[in-house]
């Protein structure tokens, strides 16, 4: 099987433009590998969240949602590692490998069929591939979905209600 393909755009280049803000991690740096504690236990991680830090966002920001994205998966599709959706406004960091969630906080099911982090597994071999994490600001308390709806359907929901987004991108990358 060939994995040769073109590079997919980022998530965010093809939606509307949003205002940004800060988004940190003690565990990560933008456009650098992860470590093998965010990596998934099929290729020798651990499986924990990173730690993130948000700030900067806008006043009236009433809550937020943490997702994390890989376009690089050859599925046409990209792959969805994390979905963390109706964090509360009170809520501007997150713990390594955070357990439990915040109160009302919840996961959609990942790619993998969990509703929790799931991390970073590109098949052996590939190129690096991203890991964009975001940090949404939403314009409302919560998001009108359950933890029954699919990353594609939290997205089309955030369409409606990002005031603004932050984001960093580590990559991660299995050698044939």
């Amino acid at each position: 099987m060939s994995l040769d393909r073109a590079t997919a755009p980022d998530p965010y280049d093809v939606l509307p433009p949003v205002p940004s803000f800060t988004v940190t991690s003690t565990d990560m740096t933008d456009g650098q590998p992860l470590d093998e504690l965010h990596v998934h236990t099929s290729v020798g991680g651990k499986n924990l969240s990173p730690q993130l830090s948000w700030s900067g966002f806008p006043a009236e920001t009433r809550g937020f949602v943490v997702t994390c994205f890989d376009p690089d998966a050859p599925t046409g599709s990209g792959f969805w590692h994390w979905v963390l959706v109706n964090l509360p406004v009170s809520v501007t960091s997150l713990e390594r490998g955070v357990d439990p969630l915040p109160e009302g906080a919840f996961c959609v099911r990942s790619d993998y069929g969990d509703r929790a982090y799931g991390g970073s597994a590109p098949p052996p071999g590939d190129r690096p591939h991203r890991y964009v994490f975001a940090v949404h600001a939403i314009d409302v308390d919560r998001l009108e979905v359950t933890p029954d709806a699919s990353p594609a359907y939290v997205g089309f929901n955030l369409a409606f209600h990002t005031l603004a987004r932050a984001t960093i991108r580590p990559t991660f990358q299995v050698r044939g």
